[in-house]
C-alpha cells in the first residue's frame, strides 16, 4: 500500500494496530478522518486520549469504572448478596445486555493458563476470597466461559470456597463448550445465569 504522505501511513498503522482492524478499513477511517471538520476530529482524539488517561478499575470488582467505585457497586438496588465471577469485563458487558441478572461483580482479569505463565496469583482470586468472607455474600456465580482453562479456573476457585459457607453455583450449559461467554447471544446467556446450577468439586 503506497502513501503520498507521511501523516496518513502513520494514521493508517496506528488504526491497523488496533485488534480486528486491517490496514483497507485503517485506511478507510483515516480518511474519514481526514474528510472531517477538524474540530470534530479533535474531539475524537479527546475522548480517546482522556479515556485512557482517566479510566480506573473498581476497587472492589475490578470492573472499569470513572472513580474508584464503579456503578454496579454503588447501585443499592443491586442483590448484594450475589456475586458474579467473570473473566473479563467484557463479559460484564455481555451478561449486562441480557437484563437478567440484578446482583454484583467480579471481574477475574483472565483465566489460570499455565502454558501462558498465568497462575492464580495474577488473577484477581485472592480478593475474591476476601468478599467472600463477608456475610453479605451468599453465593458465587461463575460466569466464565466452558473452556480448559475456564474448567480449571472454576474447579481452583470452588476447592478455594469450599469451606466457606457461600453457595457456588455455575452458568448453565446453554453456552457450548469451547466458546467465549462475550458472543453468546443475549437470549442464551440470559437464561443460562437465570438456570444457573450448583458447581460440584469431582470428587464430590
Amino acid at each position: 500500500m503506497n502513501f503520498s504522505s507521511k501523516l496518513i501511513e502513520n494514521a493508517v498503522e496506528a488504526f491497523a494496530s488496533l485488534p480486528g482492524i486491517g490496514r483497507k478499513t485503517a485506511l478507510r477511517l483515516t480518511l474519514h478522518l481526514v474528510g472531517q471538520e477538524l474540530k470534530e476530529t479533535e474531539l475524537f482524539a479527546e475522548g480517546v486520549l482522556k479515556m485512557r488517561q482517566q479510566i480506573k478499575h473498581c476497587s472492589i470488582c475490578h470492573n472499569l469504572s470513572d472513580d474508584d467505585t464503579c456503578h454496579v457497586c454503588k447501585d443499592k438496588r443491586r442483590d448484594r448478596s450475589l456475586v458474579c465471577v467473570v473473566e473479563s469485563i467484557r463479559d460484564v458487558m455481555a451478561i449486562e445486555d441480557t437484563s437478567q441478572y440484578r446482583g454484583l461483580y467480579h471481574v477475574l482479569g483472565g483465566l489460570i493458563n499455565p502454558l501462558d505463565g498465568i497462575g492464580p496469583s495474577e488473577l484477581e482470586i485472592d480478593s475474591l476470597l476476601v468478599r467472600a468472607n463477608s456475610d453479605e455474600i451468599k453465593e458465587i456465580i461463575l460466569a466464565i466461559s466452558p473452556t480448559i482453562e475456564g474448567d480449571t479456573t472454576m474447579f481452583y476457585i470452588t476447592k478455594k470456597l469450599r469451606d466457606s459457607g457461600v453457595k457456588v453455583s455455575s452458568i448453565a450449559r446453554g453456552v457450548s463448550f469451547g466458546g467465549e461467554l462475550e458472543y453468546a447471544d443475549e437470549v442464551t446467556l440470559g437464561r443460562s445465569i437465570v438456570a444457573r446450577m450448583p458447581y460440584k468439586l469431582n470428587n464430590e
